[in-house]
């Protein structure tokens, strides 16, 4: 599993309260993810935050 913030990303911060382990909010005020894979044990917490992005800037496959 893979995650990915695209340029719609407003910087609000909610995936990195909800899966830190993914998603960080850069120098640039806006989110991204790790490069690579999901850890098996924040899969569940990386769709909870694409889930909830207010504006769908993530993507989780």
């Amino acid at each position: 599993m893979k995650a990915s913030v695209n340029e719609d990303c407003i910087g609000c911060g909610l995936c990195e309260g909800t899966c830190p382990d993914v998603f960080s909010i850069g120098d640039d005020g806006v989110a991204h993810a790790i490069e690579g894979d999901v850890p098996e044990d924040a899969e569940d917490s990386a769709q909870e935050a694409a889930d909830n992005c207010p504006v769908s800037a993530i993507t989780v496959e």
